[in-house]
Protein backbone atom coordinates (compact mmCIF):
# COMPACT_ATOMS: atom_id res chain seq x y z
CA UNK A 1 0.00 0.00 0.00
CA UNK A 2 1.46 3.28 -1.06
CA UNK A 3 1.54 5.99 1.39
CA UNK A 4 0.29 9.64 0.11
CA UNK A 5 3.23 12.42 0.45
CA UNK A 6 0.79 13.87 3.42
CA UNK A 7 0.53 10.87 5.52
CA UNK A 8 4.33 10.13 4.39
CA UNK A 9 5.22 13.46 5.62
CA UNK A 10 3.16 13.43 8.37
CA UNK A 11 5.05 9.97 9.44
CA UNK A 12 8.66 11.85 8.94
CA UNK A 13 7.19 14.66 11.52
CA UNK A 14 6.55 12.02 13.74
CA UNK A 15 9.70 10.03 13.52
CA UNK A 16 11.94 12.91 14.02
CA UNK A 17 9.70 14.17 16.72
CA UNK A 18 9.67 10.65 18.59
CA UNK A 19 12.52 8.85 17.38
CA UNK A 20 14.77 7.58 19.85
CA UNK A 21 17.55 6.96 17.80
CA UNK A 22 19.75 9.64 16.95
CA UNK A 23 20.44 11.00 13.36
CA UNK A 24 23.44 9.63 11.67
CA UNK A 25 26.37 12.49 12.07
CA UNK A 26 27.28 13.87 8.70
CA UNK A 27 30.96 13.54 10.07
CA UNK A 28 32.97 11.54 8.27
CA UNK A 29 33.21 7.79 9.51
CA UNK A 30 36.92 6.63 10.62
CA UNK A 31 38.87 5.95 7.26
CA UNK A 32 36.31 7.26 5.02
CA UNK A 33 37.59 8.35 1.76
CA UNK A 34 36.01 10.27 -1.12
CA UNK A 35 33.34 7.37 -3.01
CA UNK A 36 32.74 5.37 0.11
CA UNK A 37 29.53 3.92 0.87
CA UNK A 38 27.40 6.09 3.84
CA UNK A 39 25.00 3.91 4.96
CA UNK A 40 22.01 5.26 3.10
CA UNK A 41 23.88 4.58 -0.17
CA UNK A 42 22.10 3.24 -2.98
CA UNK A 43 22.66 -0.44 -4.12
CA UNK A 44 24.88 0.19 -7.41
CA UNK A 45 27.25 3.03 -5.37
CA UNK A 46 28.81 0.32 -4.20
CA UNK A 47 32.40 -0.42 -5.76
CA UNK A 48 32.80 -3.03 -8.41
CA UNK A 49 34.85 -6.48 -8.36
CA UNK A 50 38.65 -4.55 -9.68
CA UNK A 51 41.36 -3.41 -7.58
CA UNK A 52 41.55 0.08 -9.71
CA UNK A 53 45.01 1.37 -11.08
CA UNK A 54 45.86 4.84 -12.01
CA UNK A 55 48.40 6.70 -14.35
CA UNK A 56 48.88 10.16 -15.72
CA UNK A 57 49.18 10.45 -19.72
CA UNK A 58 50.41 13.53 -21.42
CA UNK A 59 49.73 14.14 -24.88
CA UNK A 60 50.04 17.14 -27.33
CA UNK A 61 47.43 18.11 -29.58
CA UNK A 62 49.46 20.20 -32.21
CA UNK A 63 48.68 23.15 -34.41
CA UNK A 64 45.70 24.12 -32.68
CA UNK A 65 43.98 27.50 -32.66
CA UNK A 66 45.43 29.33 -29.61
CA UNK A 67 42.28 31.29 -28.55
CA UNK A 68 43.09 32.49 -25.40
CA UNK A 69 45.87 34.81 -27.45
CA UNK A 70 42.98 35.86 -30.57
CA UNK A 71 43.21 39.11 -31.67
CA UNK A 72 41.71 41.47 -34.53
CA UNK A 73 44.27 40.97 -36.94
CA UNK A 74 46.25 38.03 -35.07
CA UNK A 75 44.83 34.31 -35.00
CA UNK A 76 48.41 32.50 -33.88
CA UNK A 77 48.10 28.36 -33.57
CA UNK A 78 49.89 26.43 -30.93
CA UNK A 79 50.75 22.61 -29.82
CA UNK A 80 47.99 22.23 -27.14
CA UNK A 81 49.51 20.43 -24.31
CA UNK A 82 46.64 17.65 -22.04
CA UNK A 83 47.17 15.71 -19.19
CA UNK A 84 44.80 13.16 -18.82
CA UNK A 85 44.51 10.91 -15.65
CA UNK A 86 43.77 7.42 -16.46
CA UNK A 87 41.60 4.77 -13.66
CA UNK A 88 41.69 1.38 -14.84
CA UNK A 89 40.95 -2.34 -13.76
CA UNK A 90 44.12 -3.54 -12.00
CA UNK A 91 45.56 -6.88 -10.58
CA UNK A 92 45.16 -7.39 -7.25
CA UNK A 93 42.36 -7.68 -5.30
CA UNK A 94 42.33 -4.81 -2.16
CA UNK A 95 41.97 -1.52 -3.09
CA UNK A 96 45.44 1.01 -2.06
CA UNK A 97 44.91 3.98 -0.94
CA UNK A 98 46.34 6.78 -2.89
CA UNK A 99 46.84 10.73 -2.61
CA UNK A 100 46.39 13.04 -5.25
CA UNK A 101 47.84 16.33 -4.76
CA UNK A 102 45.57 19.09 -6.57
CA UNK A 103 45.25 23.06 -6.05
CA UNK A 104 42.64 25.09 -3.95
CA UNK A 105 42.57 28.61 -5.00
CA UNK A 106 43.08 30.50 -8.30
CA UNK A 107 46.36 31.30 -9.95
CA UNK A 108 46.52 34.99 -10.14
CA UNK A 109 43.96 36.15 -7.91
CA UNK A 110 44.66 37.48 -4.98
CA UNK A 111 41.75 37.09 -2.55
CA UNK A 112 41.92 33.42 -3.42
CA UNK A 113 45.31 32.90 -3.82
CA UNK A 114 46.43 29.57 -5.58
CA UNK A 115 47.84 26.34 -2.69
CA UNK A 116 48.40 22.86 -3.15
CA UNK A 117 46.48 20.24 -1.14
CA UNK A 118 45.90 16.56 -1.12
CA UNK A 119 43.49 13.70 -0.60
CA UNK A 120 43.00 10.57 -0.51
CA UNK A 121 41.64 7.89 -2.66
CA UNK A 122 41.27 3.98 -3.04
CA UNK A 123 43.91 3.21 -5.88
CA UNK A 124 47.62 2.36 -7.09
CA UNK A 125 49.93 4.58 -8.76
CA UNK A 126 50.88 2.68 -12.06
CA UNK A 127 49.22 -0.60 -10.83
CA UNK A 128 49.91 -3.69 -13.02
CA UNK A 129 46.28 -3.72 -15.38
CA UNK A 130 44.08 -6.21 -15.69
CA UNK A 131 44.86 -7.42 -19.46
CA UNK A 132 43.40 -10.89 -19.37
CA UNK A 133 40.06 -10.05 -19.84
CA UNK A 134 39.46 -8.53 -22.85
CA UNK A 135 39.08 -4.42 -23.59
CA UNK A 136 36.83 -2.27 -20.48
CA UNK A 137 34.52 0.44 -22.17
CA UNK A 138 36.03 3.88 -21.92
CA UNK A 139 34.78 6.99 -20.21
CA UNK A 140 36.13 10.71 -20.69
CA UNK A 141 36.00 12.72 -18.08
CA UNK A 142 35.85 16.59 -18.60
CA UNK A 143 35.42 18.95 -15.55
CA UNK A 144 34.60 22.49 -15.13
CA UNK A 145 35.36 26.05 -15.66
CA UNK A 146 37.66 26.41 -13.65
CA UNK A 147 38.30 22.73 -12.28
CA UNK A 148 40.63 19.78 -12.39
CA UNK A 149 41.42 15.77 -14.08
CA UNK A 150 40.60 15.11 -9.72
CA UNK A 151 37.34 17.22 -9.06
CA UNK A 152 35.25 13.77 -9.45
CA UNK A 153 37.64 10.68 -7.69
CA UNK A 154 34.73 9.55 -6.21
CA UNK A 155 33.31 8.38 -9.58
CA UNK A 156 36.13 8.33 -11.53
CA UNK A 157 37.71 5.63 -9.14
CA UNK A 158 34.64 3.53 -8.76
CA UNK A 159 33.77 3.14 -12.69
CA UNK A 160 37.05 1.45 -13.23
CA UNK A 161 36.79 -0.78 -10.18
CA UNK A 162 33.21 -1.75 -12.63
CA UNK A 163 35.22 -2.69 -15.50
CA UNK A 164 35.73 1.17 -17.58
CA UNK A 165 38.87 2.97 -18.10
CA UNK A 166 38.47 6.00 -17.23
CA UNK A 167 39.88 9.28 -18.44
CA UNK A 168 39.73 12.77 -16.91
CA UNK A 169 41.15 15.09 -18.83
CA UNK A 170 43.04 18.36 -16.96
CA UNK A 171 42.01 20.91 -19.43
CA UNK A 172 44.32 23.86 -20.40
CA UNK A 173 44.02 26.97 -19.82
CA UNK A 174 40.86 25.94 -17.44
CA UNK A 175 42.70 24.59 -14.35
CA UNK A 176 43.26 26.15 -10.77
CA UNK A 177 46.61 26.26 -11.56
CA UNK A 178 45.89 27.51 -15.31
CA UNK A 179 42.66 29.35 -15.34
CA UNK A 180 42.84 31.32 -18.83
CA UNK A 181 40.57 33.19 -20.87
CA UNK A 182 37.50 31.83 -21.38
CA UNK A 183 37.03 31.86 -24.52
CA UNK A 184 39.75 28.88 -24.84
CA UNK A 185 37.34 27.07 -23.19
CA UNK A 186 34.27 27.29 -25.51
CA UNK A 187 35.99 26.28 -27.82
CA UNK A 188 38.72 23.85 -27.36
CA UNK A 189 36.26 21.62 -24.83
CA UNK A 190 33.99 19.59 -27.36
CA UNK A 191 37.90 19.62 -29.52
CA UNK A 192 39.83 17.95 -26.48
CA UNK A 193 37.43 15.36 -25.76
CA UNK A 194 37.25 13.78 -29.64
CA UNK A 195 41.41 14.35 -29.54
CA UNK A 196 41.48 12.24 -26.04
CA UNK A 197 39.14 9.81 -27.62
CA UNK A 198 41.72 9.57 -30.66
CA UNK A 199 44.54 8.98 -28.31
CA UNK A 200 43.06 6.89 -26.26
CA UNK A 201 42.64 4.63 -29.30
CA UNK A 202 46.22 4.39 -30.22
CA UNK A 203 47.24 3.64 -26.70
CA UNK A 204 44.56 1.05 -26.27
CA UNK A 205 44.76 -0.99 -29.82
CA UNK A 206 46.56 -4.74 -29.26
CA UNK A 207 50.25 -4.25 -29.63
CA UNK A 208 50.49 -0.83 -28.76
CA UNK A 209 53.22 0.73 -26.30
CA UNK A 210 52.23 0.78 -22.78
CA UNK A 211 50.30 -0.64 -19.97
CA UNK A 212 46.92 -0.23 -21.73
CA UNK A 213 47.36 -1.79 -24.89
CA UNK A 214 44.36 -3.87 -25.60
CA UNK A 215 42.18 -2.87 -22.39
CA UNK A 216 40.47 -0.19 -24.17
CA UNK A 217 36.88 -0.53 -26.19
CA UNK A 218 36.60 2.57 -27.89
CA UNK A 219 33.84 1.81 -29.55
CA UNK A 220 31.79 1.43 -26.54
CA UNK A 221 32.65 5.36 -25.07
CA UNK A 222 30.45 7.24 -22.95
CA UNK A 223 31.70 11.22 -21.87
CA UNK A 224 30.99 12.78 -18.67
CA UNK A 225 31.01 16.42 -17.94
CA UNK A 226 30.59 18.77 -15.68
CA UNK A 227 28.98 22.57 -16.15
CA UNK A 228 31.93 23.31 -18.89
CA UNK A 229 32.63 20.17 -19.60
CA UNK A 230 28.95 18.95 -20.04
CA UNK A 231 28.61 21.80 -22.49
CA UNK A 232 31.83 20.30 -24.51
CA UNK A 233 30.43 16.75 -24.32
CA UNK A 234 26.99 17.35 -25.71
CA UNK A 235 28.72 19.52 -28.73
CA UNK A 236 31.08 16.53 -29.48
CA UNK A 237 28.04 14.27 -29.05
CA UNK A 238 25.68 15.87 -31.43
CA UNK A 239 24.12 19.41 -30.32
CA UNK A 240 25.40 21.66 -32.72
CA UNK A 241 25.76 25.28 -31.74
CA UNK A 242 23.22 28.30 -32.91
CA UNK A 243 24.80 30.57 -35.20
CA UNK A 244 23.74 33.51 -32.07
CA UNK A 245 26.39 31.94 -30.36
CA UNK A 246 28.92 32.60 -32.73
CA UNK A 247 28.36 35.76 -32.43
CA UNK A 248 28.95 36.22 -29.16
CA UNK A 249 32.30 33.87 -29.37
CA UNK A 250 33.40 36.73 -32.02
CA UNK A 251 32.69 39.38 -29.87
CA UNK A 252 35.05 37.47 -27.37
CA UNK A 253 38.03 37.09 -29.62
CA UNK A 254 38.36 39.84 -32.03
CA UNK A 255 36.29 39.11 -34.71
CA UNK A 256 36.71 35.03 -34.99
CA UNK A 257 33.85 33.14 -36.39
CA UNK A 258 35.75 29.97 -35.67
CA UNK A 259 33.78 27.85 -33.39
CA UNK A 260 31.19 27.80 -36.16
CA UNK A 261 32.39 24.84 -37.50
CA UNK A 262 31.08 23.09 -34.46
CA UNK A 263 27.59 24.77 -35.38
CA UNK A 264 24.56 22.40 -37.12
CA UNK A 265 24.82 24.81 -40.03
CA UNK A 266 28.86 23.69 -40.92
CA UNK A 267 29.25 21.48 -43.41
CA UNK A 268 31.61 19.62 -41.42
CA UNK A 269 29.81 19.20 -38.14
CA UNK A 270 27.72 16.52 -38.97
CA UNK A 271 30.57 13.95 -39.83
CA UNK A 272 32.86 15.35 -36.80
CA UNK A 273 29.73 13.25 -34.77
CA UNK A 274 31.25 9.94 -33.40
CA UNK A 275 29.99 6.52 -33.39
CA UNK A 276 32.02 5.52 -31.30
CA UNK A 277 30.22 7.68 -28.40
CA UNK A 278 27.62 5.52 -27.15
CA UNK A 279 26.15 7.82 -23.59
CA UNK A 280 26.58 10.96 -22.36
CA UNK A 281 26.31 11.85 -18.69
CA UNK A 282 26.33 15.91 -18.65
CA UNK A 283 26.17 16.91 -14.72
CA UNK A 284 24.79 20.89 -15.00
CA UNK A 285 25.26 21.52 -18.64
CA UNK A 286 26.13 25.20 -18.77
CA UNK A 287 24.93 27.24 -22.24
CA UNK A 288 21.62 26.92 -22.73
CA UNK A 289 20.63 29.86 -20.72
CA UNK A 290 23.21 32.09 -22.96
CA UNK A 291 21.73 31.17 -26.46
CA UNK A 292 24.46 28.39 -27.06
CA UNK A 293 21.54 25.96 -28.61
CA UNK A 294 18.26 26.38 -30.62
CA UNK A 295 16.12 23.73 -31.36
CA UNK A 296 17.57 22.49 -34.81
CA UNK A 297 20.98 21.92 -32.51
CA UNK A 298 19.42 19.91 -29.79
CA UNK A 299 17.38 18.06 -32.26
CA UNK A 300 20.79 16.67 -33.64
CA UNK A 301 21.85 15.22 -30.82
CA UNK A 302 21.07 11.47 -30.88
CA UNK A 303 23.51 10.17 -28.52
CA UNK A 304 21.69 8.55 -25.08
CA UNK A 305 21.92 11.21 -22.32
CA UNK A 306 21.42 11.36 -18.90
CA UNK A 307 21.18 14.86 -17.37
CA UNK A 308 22.06 15.46 -13.74
CA UNK A 309 20.92 18.60 -12.61
CA UNK A 310 19.93 21.11 -9.12
CA UNK A 311 16.57 22.57 -9.52
CA UNK A 312 18.06 25.87 -8.33
CA UNK A 313 20.98 25.76 -10.62
CA UNK A 314 22.38 29.49 -10.78
CA UNK A 315 25.48 29.41 -12.98
CA UNK A 316 23.37 26.95 -15.87
CA UNK A 317 20.01 27.29 -15.04
CA UNK A 318 17.76 24.76 -14.42
CA UNK A 319 13.73 25.84 -16.25
CA UNK A 320 15.85 28.04 -19.05
CA UNK A 321 18.75 25.99 -18.69
CA UNK A 322 19.41 22.48 -18.19
CA UNK A 323 15.71 21.00 -18.27
CA UNK A 324 15.29 22.91 -21.35
CA UNK A 325 18.15 20.97 -23.15
CA UNK A 326 16.46 17.92 -22.01
CA UNK A 327 12.92 18.82 -23.42
CA UNK A 328 14.91 20.23 -26.63
CA UNK A 329 16.98 17.29 -27.67
CA UNK A 330 13.64 15.34 -28.95
CA UNK A 331 15.42 13.02 -30.85
CA UNK A 332 17.55 11.11 -27.86
CA UNK A 333 16.23 8.50 -25.58
CA UNK A 334 17.38 10.62 -22.28
CA UNK A 335 16.80 10.89 -18.73
CA UNK A 336 16.91 14.08 -16.13
CA UNK A 337 17.72 13.41 -12.42
CA UNK A 338 17.10 16.61 -10.32
CA UNK A 339 18.21 17.16 -7.17
CA UNK A 340 15.69 19.53 -4.91
CA UNK A 341 16.87 22.22 -3.55
CA UNK A 342 20.22 22.00 -5.27
CA UNK A 343 22.07 24.47 -6.97
CA UNK A 344 24.98 23.91 -9.64
CA UNK A 345 27.64 21.93 -7.51
CA UNK A 346 25.88 18.28 -8.24
CA UNK A 347 28.85 16.74 -9.07
CA UNK A 348 32.19 17.06 -7.62
CA UNK A 349 33.85 15.63 -4.73
CA UNK A 350 33.11 16.68 -1.17
CA UNK A 351 34.87 20.62 -0.11
CA UNK A 352 38.55 19.34 1.01
CA UNK A 353 39.45 20.16 4.42
CA UNK A 354 41.96 22.80 3.72
CA UNK A 355 38.20 24.68 2.83
CA UNK A 356 37.29 24.78 6.37
CA UNK A 357 40.52 26.83 8.01
CA UNK A 358 40.05 29.83 9.62
CA UNK A 359 40.47 32.98 6.99
CA UNK A 360 40.01 31.02 4.14
CA UNK A 361 37.90 32.32 0.61
CA UNK A 362 34.30 31.10 0.98
CA UNK A 363 34.11 30.37 -2.34
CA UNK A 364 37.27 27.63 -1.87
CA UNK A 365 34.56 25.71 0.24
CA UNK A 366 31.17 26.37 -2.00
CA UNK A 367 33.76 25.68 -5.20
CA UNK A 368 32.54 21.99 -4.14
CA UNK A 369 29.18 22.50 -1.68
CA UNK A 370 25.73 21.81 -1.70
CA UNK A 371 23.83 24.43 0.85
CA UNK A 372 20.83 21.85 1.43
CA UNK A 373 22.54 18.49 0.40
CA UNK A 374 25.44 16.04 1.95
CA UNK A 375 27.89 16.24 -0.74
CA UNK A 376 29.16 12.56 0.20
CA UNK A 377 25.21 11.38 -0.38
CA UNK A 378 25.05 12.91 -3.60
CA UNK A 379 28.32 11.42 -5.04
CA UNK A 380 26.73 8.02 -3.88
CA UNK A 381 23.46 8.47 -5.60
CA UNK A 382 25.26 9.85 -8.73
CA UNK A 383 27.46 6.51 -8.47
CA UNK A 384 24.28 4.65 -8.56
CA UNK A 385 22.73 6.53 -11.67
CA UNK A 386 25.54 6.02 -13.58
CA UNK A 387 26.47 3.03 -13.26
CA UNK A 388 23.16 2.05 -14.50
CA UNK A 389 22.70 4.24 -17.22
CA UNK A 390 26.12 3.26 -18.42
CA UNK A 391 25.54 -0.27 -17.90
CA UNK A 392 22.94 -0.69 -19.89
CA UNK A 393 24.42 1.77 -23.02
CA UNK A 394 28.26 0.31 -22.55
CA UNK A 395 28.23 -2.92 -21.17
CA UNK A 396 24.63 -4.23 -22.12
CA UNK A 397 23.78 -4.83 -18.17
CA UNK A 398 19.77 -5.41 -17.67
CA UNK A 399 20.22 -2.12 -15.39
CA UNK A 400 16.30 -0.69 -16.49
CA UNK A 401 14.57 -1.36 -13.81
CA UNK A 402 16.85 0.75 -11.52
CA UNK A 403 15.93 3.74 -14.38
CA UNK A 404 12.22 3.16 -15.09
CA UNK A 405 11.29 4.98 -11.80
CA UNK A 406 8.39 7.01 -10.36
CA UNK A 407 8.93 10.63 -11.31
CA UNK A 408 8.68 11.78 -8.39
CA UNK A 409 10.89 9.99 -5.65
CA UNK A 410 7.89 10.60 -2.32
CA UNK A 411 5.57 8.65 -4.68
CA UNK A 412 7.74 5.08 -3.59
CA UNK A 413 10.89 4.11 -2.37
CA UNK A 414 12.75 3.64 -5.89
CA UNK A 415 14.09 0.21 -6.63
CA UNK A 416 18.06 0.56 -5.19
CA UNK A 417 17.17 3.04 -2.68
CA UNK A 418 16.85 2.02 1.40
CA UNK A 419 13.29 2.18 2.67
CA UNK A 420 12.77 6.21 2.90
CA UNK A 421 16.07 7.46 1.65
CA UNK A 422 14.70 8.00 -1.93
CA UNK A 423 13.78 11.28 -1.31
CA UNK A 424 14.05 14.63 -2.59
CA UNK A 425 14.77 13.68 -5.80
CA UNK A 426 12.91 13.78 -9.23
CA UNK A 427 13.53 11.64 -12.68
CA UNK A 428 12.12 12.34 -15.96
CA UNK A 429 12.39 9.98 -19.11
CA UNK A 430 11.56 10.96 -21.85
CA UNK A 431 11.95 8.47 -25.34
CA UNK A 432 12.88 9.62 -28.67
Amino acid sequence: MKFTKLSYAISLILFSLFSLKPAISQTNPPGFIYGDMLPDAPELAERGEYKVGVKTLNFLHKDQPDVANFKKEEKPIYDRPLKVEVWYPAEGDSPTEITYEDFIGLANDEKRPLSPFSFKGRAERDALPKNDEGAFPLVIVSHGYVGSRYLMTYLTENLASKGYVVAAIHHTESTFEDPGKFSSTLYHRPIDDLFVLNEMEKLGKKGADGILAGMIDVENTALVGYSMGGYGALNAAGAGFSSGFGGFFKQMTGGSDLIMERSIAHPSYAASVDSRIKAVVAFAPWGMARGVWDSEGLANLKTPVFFIAGDQDDISGYEDGIKAIFDGAVNANRYLLTYMNARHNVAPNPPPAESFQKGMHLDEYLRYAEPAWDQRRINNINQHFVTAFLGVHLKGKDYSSFLDLTEDSLEETWKGFKPRTSIGLALKHLAP
